[in-house]
């Protein structure tokens, strides 16, 4: 293997704390209740708009008809508060400098606006780690599709089969697939072994530096 693109939240990073607080901080200014960290752990994956519309709907709001302007204040204070209580898991770290000494490229791709997946990466890891973070920005669909992944590898200069995808989520488990590569699901994120089992993942890992043994 010559890459590795890493989703980030569940994978990479603890961030649900980060992102039920500013879904309720939301939440708060627009006079709803707020949600918990279970549910926001269920909610996320799929992109802040869908994080926003199962939030609104959950706090009262039963068919998500304040969605813009709930997509307007959230963007606000998330980006104040992005890497708000934000933590690599245990094992991360080293396992990803483990990876660099290898000489393999590692890359971030995330549904997370593009704008706080590079604030996040940056804070949280430093700017000589990762040769690309990228988030959902305007002209890549978003996970699940392979768009993402296939510009990614495109400009680390690897093929398809060079590559691995490392993810936490059915969402991840989609996007591997689709995209054609080699895809391993992270046991310690927001979703259980079932669920990535029934996604389809290739190999399931309990530990970080259990992903060495795939380069």
């Amino acid at each position: 293997m010559k890459a590795c693109i890493f989703d980030l939240d569940g994978t990479l990073t603890n961030t649900l704390e980060s992102m039920t607080y500013s879904v309720n901080l939301t939440l708060e200014e627009m006079g709803l209740s707020k949600i918990t960290k279970d549910q926001c752990r269920l909610f996320v994956g799929n992109g802040a708009r869908v994080l926003m519309e199962k939030s609104l709907k959950a706090a009262g709001d039963t068919d998500a008809s304040r969605i813009e302007e709930g997509m307007e204040i959230y963007g606000r204070i998330f980006d104040r508060n992005c890497t708000y209580h934000v933590t690599p898991y245990e094992g991360i770290p080293e396992m990803l400098k483990a990876l660099k000494d290898k000489g393999i490229h590692l890359a971030v791709l995330s549904n997370k606006p593009d704008r706080q997946t590079v604030k996040v990466v940056k804070a949280i890891f430093g700017e000589e780690l990762f040769d690309y973070a990228q988030g959902q920005k305007e002209g890549i669909r978003r996970k699940p599709e392979p768009d993402g992944v296939w510009y990614l590898i495109e400009q680390m200069h690897v093929s398809k089969e060079e590559c691995l995808y490392i993810g936490d989520s059915e969402v991840d488990a989609a996007t591997g697939r689709n995209a054609g590569l080699k895809t391993i699901g992270v046991l310690w994120g927001f979703r259980d072994r079932k669920t990535l089992e029934t996604a389809g993942a290739d190999d399931l890992i309990d530990r970080p530096d259990e992903l060495l043994q795939f380069v």
